[in-house]
């Protein structure tokens, strides 16, 4: 779910350059009341994939985000947009690589999530909360241009490029909000 301040924060933080004739991927893309796809694609994107796990509004492609790199290829896009959706995976390490992976070097990634303190929601499932040093200490690995809290709900919002020299974060015993467990686990 993508409410305005998310979209809001994609408007003014995504750069004409960074959308014109760029290739784009958005993970986690069933408009279910919002995206940035309308935005993007008024800015003359050259592709525009939207991937989520199934059919439906915004959904070019059923792909699970597990499996971006492996259906891509590395390096093959230059903006990677996921609003609201890193809260509901399962691995949340494996996703975050995959898009980092999935970006060439030099490529812009947008992403809104949630916090500790938004209530339950489910869809397929809540199982995080990301606080903006968490996304700060997860993202280490990419030049952060900005990383700020939403301003009306419990959230963060990123936008990140990747490095021309990139050497991805091990983010084996970093530890989380896990929703379910109530505390922070690897």
């Amino acid at each position: 779910m993508c409410s305005n301040a998310c979209l809001d924060f994609g408007k003014d933080a995504l750069e004409d350059t960074e959308m014109r004739g760029k290739r784009v991927l958005e993970v986690g893309s069933l408009n279910v009341n919002g995206s940035m796809r309308e935005w993007v694609q008024m800015h003359k994107a050259s592709e525009y994939i939207g991937v989520d796990l199934k059919a439906g509004p915004g959904v070019d492609r059923v792909v699970s985000a597990d499996d971006l790199v492996k259906e891509f290829g590395e390096k093959s896009f230059d903006l990677v947009i996921s609003t609201e959706m890193l809260e509901h995976v399962v691995n949340w390490k494996l996703i975050v690589s995959n898009m980092k992976r999935v970006l060439k070097p030099g490529g812009t990634l947008l992403i809104t999530t949630r916090s500790e303190g938004f209530p339950f929601h489910e869809y397929p499932v809540d199982a995080w909360r990301f606080s903006v040093v968490d996304m700060e200490q997860i993202f280490s690995d990419f030049n952060i241009e900005k990383c700020i809290p939403d301003p009306f709900e419990p959230g963060v919002f990123l936008k990140a490029t990747r490095p021309k020299k990139f050497a991805e974060k091990d983010l084996t015993d970093f530890e989380l909000y896990s929703v379910p467990q109530d505390k922070r686990v690897k």
